[in-house]
């Protein structure tokens, strides 16, 4: 006799991330229902495991979920990654940011909640650290440079507020630099990864802010899901994780990988200089 399967919502699950989130669970024998609203997600991160009968999508805007929304019905994992990301645009339209990702993130922790789910994971943000030249741990100061990370914060601290007073179970992860299939390529402020490959096969100069010597942590998307898996699985409960590889690289070290003609724009607010990761506290 086979055991029963167990049930996962993802929130956002036609993004970059959530759609490798998706394939993963996939891949571990999992039931899998996809909210998404389609507004930074597209249906064609999907689209390889559409015949399969056990992956569920859902056009449905997080804000407008119920309380008993039977999305959440017998479900074991929340993967939460809906919400609007970059950091201009935040300081552009402060208001969006907050209703997507502060009020969203309660809309799904109430669904949770209604639903007795037995973990929450949360995709938190390391924009919350700020501007930080040195490795950064989960204890490190909290530096909220923009709406885009006071909103990620804020959702972070409602996580941790229904894990508190309403005992649900969670853990969240703050992402560094995600690359890999499927990140996003169009836009002013897509990840660089993307834009350099887009740039490469248009035969267009990569567009480089600044002098290209700021450093990011850059973490493979899949690694990223793994992370997750493992957050969820775990015995812990109320935790931070940081996920990266613990290791930074130059944007201008990117563009020579690349190659191909460089063109230099001017810096972007609220961009640190160097960022990466102290990960030991996931790998443990």
């Amino acid at each position: 006799m086979t055991s029963k399967k167990k049930i996962a919502v993802v929130t956002g699950g036609a993004g970059f991330i959530g759609s490798h989130m998706v394939d993963l669970l996939l891949y571990k024998n999992y039931h899998v229902r996809v909210i998404d609203n389609l507004v930074g997600g597209h249906k064609k991160n999907l689209k390889h495991n559409s015949n399969n009968p056990h992956l569920k999508f859902n056009n449905i805007d997080i804000c407008k979920l119920k309380p008993n929304s039977k999305l959440f019905k017998n479900v074991d994992y929340v993967f939460h990654f809906a919400g609007v990301g970059d950091i201009v645009p935040s300081i552009e339209n402060p208001v969006n940011y907050i209703m997507n990702n502060v009020q969203g993130t309660v809309k799904v922790l109430e669904a949770a909640r209604y639903s007795k789910v037995k973990k929450f994971i949360y995709a938190a943000s390391a924009s919350c650290y700020g501007i930080n030249e040195k490795i950064t741990k989960e204890d490190s100061h909290i530096n909220l440079e923009h709406p885009y990370a006071l909103s990620k914060y804020l959702g972070e601290k409602a996580v941790f507020h229904w894990n508190k007073v309403y005992g649900l179970s969670a853990n969240s992860i703050r992402i560094f630099n995600a690359y890999g299939p499927r990140v996003r390529t169009t836009g002013a402020y897509g990840a660089v990864i993307g834009v350099f490959f887009k740039q490469k096969i248009k035969n267009k100069p990569l567009t480089i802010v600044g002098d290209g010597e700021q450093s990011r942590d850059f973490v493979h998307v899949t690694d990223v899901a793994r992370a997750f898996l493992a957050a969820a699985r775990t015995t812990n409960v109320g935790k931070i994780y940081n996920v990266g590889t613990g290791k930074s690289q130059t944007v201008n070290y990117l563009s020579d990988l690349v190659g191909g003609r460089k063109v230099f724009i001017p810096n972007r607010p609220g961009e640190p200089k160097r960022s990466y990761s102290n990960n030991n506290k996931i790998k443990r």
